[in-house]
């Protein structure tokens, strides 16, 4: 396992954490934990030298933290940094953030995070947010000793992103980035304005969402198989982030012992700067081969939201792309119908026009929306 320095904390993390979110589980019920082998997974990667396990209030349907919290018996809590995150959009009162962080706190049983991060920032949830009193709840943990180290996740547009930066002495960030969405949300600029101001930096999402490990186009597999020293999917997209020198984590989802041992053995070599001319030219390639099988040039900016009868413009066009990209519709309808709740489907749009006034990519969302309806949409009898 290596380890990098994590920004302002000083802490010398390893540089795979343990994200706490897809363990396996029995009847398709995420709350329901498979215990025995989520256990036994986390316990290995931590006897491997994984030494940060992340976790969230929503994660497995509330159960995540609970589950983390047992696991982490038997001296393992002491061999980790364990990190979680505020619930931001269940925050009413600065009351209400004290209420969450102890019942965390009791979940996990511990007597301090070492890592807290305000969960899931866009513009309006840290805009609420301050409102309600986050500055002083910070500093309060900081001081009365329940949390060590404070930093935020963030889902937003860049410039978003950077007000945020800059509003706090933040210690550290978790963002989403991988080689094909060097600008989404924070991204590559992202990376870069955070490490300029000391932040540490956390990796979500390398994957993304596992599908650039699995589901591998025949194009892209053809590069994977034409370079010189050959690595799996997954080792490819992780090693393509380990090469910045400015992450100093990546989060991984595990959910299964073998995906456990495939990323701790890429984490031995994840140095940074260590990619080859010819690889990076490789990954290069790659993301111009995903990249163009993009339908709608949606950057999830969420200026056209939110839309006057509800549609969830920026997911539709989301899982609209993945089926392109990731070539399976079948794969993006069941996800479409199974996630979407009947009011922010495409077809609910009236075709008022305002969203198309905000769109700063000049995209015709109206007739796009209908694509996705007709692609997508189970249309019944």
């Amino acid at each position: 396992m290596l380890y990098r320095e994590l920004g302002k904390t000083g802490k010398k993390v390893s540089i795979l954490g343990f994200g706490c979110m897809r363990f396996p589980h029995f009847e398709k019920d995420e709350k329901k934990i498979d215990e025995k082998q989520a256990t036994k997974m986390l316990r290995y990667a931590i006897d491997n030298g994984l030494n940060y396990v992340d976790t969230a209030y929503p994660y497995h349907g509330g159960m995540s933290e609970p589950f983390v919290g047992r696991a982490l018996r038997d001296g393992y809590r002491e061999k980790v940094f364990l990190a979680t995150k505020l619930p931001t959009w269940l925050i009413k009162s600065r009351e209400d953030m004290d209420k969450y962080l102890n019942e965390q706190l009791k979940k996990l049983q511990t007597d301090c995070v070492d890592f807290y991060l305000i969960h899931t920032l866009n513009r309006k949830l840290w805009e609420d947010a301050v409102e309600n009193g986050i500055y002083d709840f910070m500093d309060e943990v900081i001081k009365d000793g329940r949390v060590k180290h404070i930093g935020f996740s963030f889902h937003d547009h860049i410039d978003v992103f950077k007000e945020i930066v800059d509003a706090y002495p933040w210690e550290f960030c978790q963002i989403q980035f991988n080689y094909v969405d060097l600008e989404y949300q924070a991204g590559l600029e992202g990376l870069m304005y955070a490490r300029e101001r000391g932040l540490g930096v956390i990796v979500m999402e390398p994957l993304r969402g596992g599908k650039l490990a699995s589901d591998i186009p025949c194009d892209v597999q053809k590069i994977w198989d034409r370079a010189r020293i050959k690595k799996t999917a997954a080792e490819w997209a992780l090693k393509y982030i380990w090469n910045y020198p400015e992450v100093d984590i990546i989060l991984s989802g595990m959910s299964d012992l073998s995906q456990v041992k495939e990323n701790i053995l890429s984490a031995g070599r994840g140095y940074p700067d260590s990619l080859s001319s010819q690889e990076i030219n490789a990954l290069d390639k790659v993301s111009n081969i995903y990249k163009s099988k993009i339908k709608v040039d949606c950057t999830l900016c969420k200026y056209c939201m939110p839309c006057p009868v509800g549609v969830n413009i920026p997911i539709c066009f989301n899982i609209y792309n993945n089926a392109f990209i990731f070539e399976n519709i079948g794969d993006a309808k069941r996800q479409y119908n199974s996630l979407l709740k009947k009011e922010v489907m495409a077809s609910e749009c009236v075709e008022c026009g305002k969203c198309e006034e905000a769109c700063p990519q000049f995209i015709p969302i109206i007739k796009k929306l209908k694509d996705v309806s007709a692609l997508l949409e189970d249309q019944g009898c």
